[in-house]
């Protein structure tokens, strides 16, 4: 608590994580993206602010920039994870986004796949993707070098999402990830050459 003040942060802050801890334990589903965008608020945006202070934020539109961050990387997280969560009775993807490429429950906690379910990781994908791009279009100049931990993450979970994608969403019965070689490999590309 002594360095709240210090950071800019804030008793709703706090709350926001702590509520979105909680839904993990009294909820299993979400109805449609509105309602998984705000678990990846309380759990990953609002982290994502917090972060930002903490790195040096300077610019009042850090903030909206590391926000949307905060939910791409969570997003990702959800993508990498779909088979571990089935294992635990989860699934984060959007029930009405199950229905609209015709992917049941069922088959998603078999661990079966499918086309349909190809198709639905795809678009999950592509919304990672843009929320990544619009995150990196807010980040002002200004507070560019003092967030290069944030662009770090960035570049390292934009990677993983790339593997998901060419390993073409196998995502059920195995954990992809980075070799930590390559992680290092991708946060030093940002630190000294300021790329993603």
């Amino acid at each position: 608590m002594p360095h709240t003040a210090i950071y800019n942060i804030e008793l709703r802050h706090l709350q926001a994580v702590i509520e979105g801890c909680q839904m993990d334990l009294n909820q299993t589903r979400y109805l449609d993206y509105p309602g998984l965008q705000r678990y990846c608020h309380l759990v990953a945006g609002v982290v994502g602010e917090v972060a930002a202070h903490i790195f040096g934020q300077t610019q009042e539109q850090t903030t909206a920039y590391a926000h949307k961050l905060g939910q791409a990387l969570q997003l990702t997280n959800i993508i990498r994870d779909v088979g571990e969560d089935a294992l635990r009775g989860r699934i984060y993807l959007p029930v009405s986004e199950l229905q609209q490429f015709d992917v049941k429950a069922h088959e998603i906690l078999k661990r079966t796949y499918s086309e349909r379910f190809t198709d639905l990781m795809q678009f999950q994908a592509q919304r990672a993707h843009q929320l990544y791009d619009e995150a990196l279009a807010l980040l002002p100049d200004a507070d560019r070098h003092a967030q290069k931990p944030g662009l770090m993450m960035a570049s390292i979970y934009r990677a993983l999402l790339g593997e998901i994608e060419r390993d073409n969403f196998q995502v059920l019965h195995q954990r992809i990830s980075l070799t930590p070689l390559r992680k290092l490999w991708l946060a030093w590309k940002v630190q000294a050459l300021g790329r993603l």
